[in-house]
C-alpha cells in the first residue's frame, strides 16, 4: 500500500462533501506529474490524506481511499467547465482522475502545525515551491501524522 496527500479546495469538494457522497472522482488535476502519480503509481486500496487547500486554514481534514484505477477526467471535455482542455479529446484524453472513497474525517491538522514537526521536514508537500495537488507520503510520515489525528 502506498500513501498520498491529495489537495482539494473545500468550496469545490470538501471532506464533508466526500462523506455525504461516499465516493468522488478526483477531477481537475492539470499537472502532468500529479496526473502521472494517478496513472502510474496509485493502486486500489492506497490511502490518502484529504487536504483542504486554498482556504483560510489549510490542512489535513480527513482520510480517503483510492477506489478506482485512473480513468479519463470528464471535465476536460466539458466546454462549460473551468477544467476544459480544448486540446484533449475522448479519443486522446490528456487528463486522468481516480475515484476516492470516504474513510473518515479527522480533526484539522493545519499546515502551520505540520511545518512545526521535525519528523515532517522532508515531506514533499511541505517543501519550498511545491505546488502539486497530489504528493506521495512516506510510511513514516503517514504513521506520524495518524498519531496526531487520533
Amino acid at each position: 500500500m502506498a500513501y498520498w496527500l491529495m489537495k482539494s479546495e473545500p468550496d469545490e469538494v470538501s471532506i464533508d462533501d466526500l462523506e455525504a457522497r461516499h465516493t468522488v472522482p478526483w477531477f481537475g488535476v492539470r499537472n502532468y506529474q500529479a496526473r502521472n502519480f494517478m496513472r502510474d503509481a496509485m493502486q486500489l486500496g492506497d490511502r490518502a490524506f484529504f487536504y483542504h487547500s486554498g482556504c483560510a486554514e489549510p490542512g489535513i481534514a480527513g482520510i480517503c481511499e483510492i477506489c478506482s484505477p485512473a480513468h479519463p477526467d470528464e471535465t476536460q471535455f466539458d466546454a462549460a467547465s473551468p477544467y476544459f482542455d480544448p486540446k484533449s479529446s475522448p479519443e486522446k484524453p490528456r487528463w486522468l482522475c481516480v475515484d476516492v472513497k470516504f474513510v473518515r474525517k479527522t480533526q484539522l491538522l493545519t499546515l502551520a502545525e505540520m511545518r512545526g514537526f521535525a519528523e515532517l521536514s522532508q515531506m514533499q508537500t511541505l517543501q519550498r515551491g511545491n505546488r502539486l495537488s497530489i504528493t506521495p507520503v512516506s510510511p513514516a510520515e503517514w504513521d506520524f501524522i495518524l498519531e496526531r489525528l487520533k
